[in-house]
């Protein structure tokens, strides 16, 4: 019997070196004579491990990590010999990073072989879907009402609404859309979830279709994520061969299809009315709302635009689970958030666990403090047009509405930590930039709104009439706020407000960054 190891294919695990990992364990194999099985699974998220190389034993999946292709000839001694090494981390399930979370969407993430209808069903895969054609329309979205289950992207908006205005409204065809255009700065979960477990989002989808009467599908992935591209494709055939996607889906009378398209770069196609206008082969400029895409979206007809996380949170719950996912969180934020951590930290990584937990817990504890062993002096949530909070704030509980309450976003859950060397001037000056570079420029307070800001802020910095251009900023802020037509003008004065709020020392009366200079 040959060995069984597993290596991730994950871009991130990649990025760092695992195909090498992979030939060098392949080579060290061979000349010890040993028959070796290499599984290529997703991550499990702890970055800071990877390469992470895992092997089953009785016991259950011992972890190294990180391994490098000069570490394989040792590992792999340490594997046949069972004994110490360097990098063995012990069981991967009672890693304590790992251990403390509570993974309901990420359950099979880093255990699974992404590209395997038969592995994907041997972990629990398909219940959902299989309950859910044993059940009407109103059944299905009776579930996903009672999971309390709010939209991944950002905006927050309960999933069982949205469904059932489009399950309502008449139409010859409607489409089911999953948004992966995840553009947020320090935000990777969607790109983990299609790399390391596209049938959870393949399902997801297709109860999705099934229950709002839809039969064609489309994921919309950015450009920049041709590893979940090739991940989602490879799954699509897989489950067309298997008989879960085309006609006659599970030998039911529904069917649902899916096809990939790939964006261009463009973040504001990460606004659902864009990605449309992009799906249908346009530039991906904002819609005016109403009318909503529940009534009117794709080519004209009703649509569900869901995130990927919400997709992929579905069949844990119409498998049975409408009740136990409602039973996590507080509030109104029911069932359990993958955050990822980046930026300055010791430990970055994708950490699942139900809302409720503090920023505090999550820097400090979870992320281990800064990488640098400098104070964290500011957090941003939310990617780049979320605000930036002090450690002051720390006591805030991981909650939409929390996080409302003291001007911040929860978004698509992606925290990046600054240390205190950081420079608030500077990252003001970058949120208005980025709104100017990634505007569509169909409205006004957006496209002239972000360059007058940037302008303003370059006088700040250069000590110009500080507390006048101070007040400019502040009056571009609310115009911006409150009159973009989409999210991208609207949520750009948070971090620019959040961090004159919190932060005032650096913009008055001169600028940190010059008098360093000086």
């Amino acid at each position: 019997m040959s060995l069984r190891i597993f290596i991730p294919r994950d871009a991130g695990a990649v990025a760092v070196g695992a195909e090498e990992t992979v030939v060098a364990l392949e080579q060290a194999a061979a000349k010890r004579n040993i028959a070796i099985e290499i599984v290529r699974t997703g991550s499990r998220g702890l970055y800071w491990l990877e390469p992470m190389v895992e092997v089953a034993t009785p016991k259950g999946r011992v972890a190294f990590g990180p391994v490098k292709d000069t570490d394989a000839a040792s590992v792999l001694d340490a594997i046949l010999a069972d004994g110490p090494h360097a990098l063995r981390q012990g069981l991967t399930e009672e890693i304590p990073w790992l251990k403390r979370q509570t993974r309901l969407t990420f359950a099979r993430c880093g255990i699974i072989d992404p590209r395997s209808v038969d592995d994907y069903r041997a972990h629990d895969g398909y219940k959902g879907l299989e309950r859910a054609l044993t059940l009407t329309s109103d059944a299905i979205l009776a579930d996903v009402t009672t999971s309390g289950l709010r939209g991944r992207g950002g905006a927050g908006f309960p999933t069982g609404i949205k469904w059932k205005t489009v399950a309502q409204t008449s139409a010859d065809r409607k489409y089911i859309v999953c948004n992966a255009d995840e553009g947020d700065s320090g935000t990777f979960a969607d790109r983990m979830i299609m790399e390391g477990d596209p049938f959870v989002v393949i399902e997801g989808m297709t109860i999705a279709g099934v229950t709002v009467g839809a039969t064609k599908g489309y994921i919309y992935i950015r450009s920049e994520y041709p590893h979940a591209v090739e991940a989602m494709n490879a799954a699509i055939a897989a489950g067309r061969r298997a008989g879960y996607l085309g006609s006659n889906i599970c030998g039911s009378k529904h069917a649902f299809d899916l096809e990939v398209r790939v964006g261009a770069g463009a973040y504001v196609c990460g606004e659902e009315t864009s990605l449309l206008e992009s799906l249908e082969g346009r530039r991906g400029i904002v819609r005016a709302k109403p009318p909503l895409p529940a009534h009117k979206g794709l080519f004209g007809k009703p649509t569900v635009i869901n995130n990927v996380l919400s997709f992929a949170a579905i069949p844990f719950i119409l498998a049975g689970g409408a009740k136990a996912y409602a039973d996590f969180g507080m509030g109104r934020s029911r069932g359990t958030m993958p955050i990822q951590l980046a930026g300055n930290v010791k430990f970055g990584g994708l950490f699942e666990t139900a809302f409720g937990i503090t920023l505090g817990e999550l820097v400090d504890d979870i992320a281990g403090g800064t990488f640098t062993g400098r104070p964290v002096r500011a957090v941003q949530v939310g990617g780049p047009l979320g605000a930036y909070f002090p450690r002051a704030l720390f006591d805030t509980p991981f909650d939409y509405e929390a996080f409302a309450a003291r001007d911040g976003l929860i978004g698509h859950a992606g925290i990046v930590v600054f240390d205190d060397t950081v420079d608030m001037v500077k990252q003001t000056r970058f949120a208005m930039e980025f709104c100017a570079i990634e505007s569509c420029g169909k409205c006004t307070p957006c496209r002239i709104g972000s360059t007058r800001g940037v302008e303003t802020i370059d006088k700040i910095r250069a000590g110009e009439r500080v507390e006048q251009n101070l007040a400019v900023v502040e009056d571009l802020c609310n115009t911006m706020k409150f009159g973009s037509l989409c999210a991208l003008g609207g949520f750009t004065p948070y971090p620019v407000m959040s961090a004159l709020k919190h932060f005032r020392e650096d913009f008055s009366p001169a600028p940190k960054s010059l008098q360093a200079a000086e």
